[in-house]
């Protein structure tokens, strides 16, 4: 109830700054509706909007894999650890534009060169998060599993992917607050289809309604995934410790 109180007082508090603002620089939500339910109708929304989401799915889902793997490896590993870190260091601080922009310039306007600019963005990130992960490894638990000669594949599932859950879930959320940002920036900048070239096609003809539907409708959507993908998969994660509910 609390949460449909504020977003109701937010609808109201955006049709009084329509009134004072115009119609040309913020349009009233009946107006954005109508784009919406407009774009909906003839199945152009949706179909961008799966396009993007594909993107979104595809990149996080190789940056998680590559980056928890060397994150893994170099919190387990100092010399791994020294020789990697600085190349971490550098695509974390390298900007998310720079990355984009030199990988349509070496690999042309493709998907390839789109999906894998979003990635490397993603990718030093979750190598962090999963590095602190290993060094917090508990050693008793590797020691029981070698006097008990257990298998690789039963330690990584019963030892080693429970103690590192947290780290997962919490390089999950940050990692798609991060990876869909992203993703509207490179269609955008080079792609022919997605939610970011249809923002950029209404940016170039000013057309404030269809910028804001289109924006309004891919954070709905990742509310959505926010709340019955990524809290209920950190909840598991975390229903270990004490204070977890």
């Amino acid at each position: 109830m609390t949460r449909l109180l504020s977003l109701l007082s937010l609808v109201l508090a955006w049709q009084i700054g329509a009134h004072f603002a115009g119609a040309q620089l913020l349009p009233s939500p009946l107006v954005v509706a109508g784009v919406f339910w407009r774009e909906t109708v003839s199945g152009n929304m949706p179909r961008q909007l799966m396009i993007t989401l594909a993107r979104v799915a595809i990149a996080f889902g190789i940056a998680m894999v590559l980056g928890s793997l060397l994150g893994v490896a170099m919190g387990r590993s100092r010399w791994l650890d020294r020789i990697a870190d600085p190349w971490v260091v550098v695509l974390l601080n390298l900007p998310a534009l720079v990355i984009i922009v030199l990988a349509y310039i070496w690999a042309g306007l493709t998907e390839t060169a789109a999906i894998s600019a979003v990635a490397l963005n993603k990718l030093p990130n979750a190598a962090v998060t999963l590095r602190e992960g290993a060094r917090a490894l508990d050693p008793g638990l590797d020691e029981m599993a070698e006097v008990f000669a257990m298998p690789f594949g039963r330690r990584v599932r019963h030892v080693i992917l429970p103690q590192l859950a947290p780290y997962l879930a919490a390089a999950t959320r940050t990692g798609l607050s991060l990876v869909w940002k992203i993703v509207l920036v490179v269609e955008l900048l080079g792609r022919s289809n997605g939610v970011g070239f249809e923002l950029g096609t209404a940016f170039q003809l000013f057309d404030v309604p269809t910028i804001m539907a289109y924006g309004l409708v891919f954070v709905a959507v990742m509310l959505l995934v926010e709340t019955f993908l990524v809290q209920p998969f950190e909840t598991y994660a975390s229903r270990w410790r004490p204070n977890s509910r």
